[in-house]
């Protein structure tokens, strides 16, 4: 049996990967989503183990000098985030394609080590778009909101270097464009 593909799902926060990926797991049973680890502290709608992996500052720096992340980066304001290289070498071990929904300094990581990851940057369609969207969320204050944004800025520069790049404007036309890109990626 071939080995599972990884296909990144990157973009700044706010900009709906996790609502791309969702439809995308739920509209094809053969593909498996990452669920990334972090420092921060759970939100009130968020499950440990089935949102993300939620680690304290140690437990994180552990699994890194053991070398047990696939990538990882410091996100926020000593906020870190990364990909538990364990489940997902499990799931492509067993054939499945595997989501990684992931910022765009965990995808440089991706890319540098699996040269063969399919890469997709998701992009709002402007900068005005992401705020409005990151303040609908109410989740941020103005601080976090403006290193959001920042960072979103900076992420969108280097969309050159990944295979693809989707606008999301509307959703079911870039969930169409994303598992249209999985698919042709797949019969090559």
């Amino acid at each position: 049996m071939p080995r599972g593909r990884l296909i990144v799902i990157a973009g700044p926060s706010g900009v709906g990967k996790g609502s791309v990926v969702r439809r995308l797991l739920d509209r094809d049973p053969s593909l498996v989503s990452s669920i990334s680890a972090t420092t921060r502290t759970p939100r009130a709608d968020e499950t440990d183990g089935i949102d993300y992996v939620f680690l304290s500052d140690g437990a994180f720096d552990e699994l890194i000098g053991e070398g047990a992340m696939l990538e990882w980066a410091e996100v926020f304001s000593g906020r870190r985030y990364g990909t538990l290289r364990a489940p997902v070498d499990a799931h492509r071990d067993a054939g499945r394609d595997v989501i990684l929904e992931i910022d765009v300094q965990g995808a440089a990581q991706v890319r540098d080590g699996e040269p063969r990851a399919l890469l997709v940057l998701l992009a709002p369609p402007s900068l005005g778009d992401l705020e409005r969207r990151l303040r609908g969320r109410g989740t941020e204050d103005e601080v976090r909101l403006a290193e959001r944004l920042d960072a979103a800025e900076r992420e969108l520069a280097q969309a050159s270097w990944f295979d693809q790049r989707v606008i999301n404007d509307d959703l079911d036309r870039a969930v169409e464009e994303v598992a249209a890109i999985i698919e042709r990626s797949r019969t090559r």
